[in-house]
């Protein structure tokens, strides 16, 4: 089952149908269940009209929660860290393998796009990656609902100069993309696949995946150590950690179009450009 967030409301699909909820996107997904009550819910509730997709804009699927991200939960992840950071790559190795994990703020949602959104890279930073995450929806109860798919952009330059300017490398504006919907279901598979591509000028110029059974914690610790002292009052986005990562000489460009496809949630494409508030 998969939840839109659009500008017609709160489209849910299921078995190939659409239905539009009552209920605005905060009141939905933020309970414990919500696969069960979603599915309850669809009798009585009107189908959506076959245009929907074509006549309301996607949004991402996110409203008054925050998102939040892990780091170094995959070896790749660690190991690109490490080539980063000539001051500072014991700390990730460290990291990688201590029980407490590495978790960050990442932004709102003034700072996320949706599915074919723009996603912005910074000016101070002479290298710019994607970063194909899955990303768990978490009630306010600090239960998984729900899984979608992020970008965690990253400005390696800046973090690979001192490991405290991580939250300069990680949060600015149009910082995260997430959608194009929340896939709701109880589990997810260890062989699930998660692929990124990004193309400039139509040409494929980087392509890789790989299966969530490469991972190193598991979303259960990850949601834990969140929830340790934090609330949230209506849920939280919890990227997980970076698994695919481009070559050292790789850094995006103007124009560059990110593809991440996540077997479930599907596929989110944004383009990359420069905020024009700070040319």
């Amino acid at each position: 089952m998969k939840l839109y967030n659009t500008t017609a409301g709160v489209i849910i699909e299921h078995n190939g149908n659409h239905f539009k909820a009552d209920s605005a996107w905060d009141e939905l997904v933020n309970r414990d269940h919500l696969e069960a009550y979603l599915l309850e819910s669809l009798e009585g509730l009107p189908i959506a009209d076959a245009d929907w997709a074509n006549e309301a804009k996607i949004l991402a699927p996110i409203e008054s929660q925050e998102v939040w991200a892990a780091g170094v939960t995959w070896l790749r992840s660690r190991d690109a860290r490490m080539e980063e950071s000539e001051t500072a790559a014991s700390l990730y190795d460290l990291v990688y393998n201590a029980d407490r994990p590495e978790l960050f703020f990442k932004a709102t949602k003034q700072r996320v796009s949706g599915h074919e959104g723009e996603l912005y890279i910074r000016k101070d930073s002479t290298w710019n990656v994607p970063e194909p995450e899955l990303t768990l929806f978490v009630s306010s109860s600090g239960k998984i609902q729900g899984y979608t798919i992020g970008n965690d952009m990253s400005s390696r330059s800046i973090e690979g100069e001192n490991a405290l300017y991580l939250p300069q490398a990680k949060v600015w504006e149009k910082c995260a993309g997430l959608g194009p919907c929340l896939y709701v279901t109880t589990e997810i598979s260890g062989d699930t696949r998660i692929s990124m591509s990004i193309k400039r000028s139509d040409e494929v110029i980087y392509n890789e995946s790989v299966t969530v059974s490469r991972m190193k914690r598991s979303f259960t610790d990850l949601v834990g150590y969140l929830f340790r002292e934090c609330e949230f009052p209506k849920g939280c986005f919890l990227m997980t950690g970076t698994c695919l990562v481009p070559e050292n000489d790789f850094t995006l460009a103007e124009g560059d179009v990110v593809e991440i496809n996540i077997d479930g949630p599907g596929t989110l494409i944004n383009t990359i450009g420069f905020n024009p508030k700070h040319r």
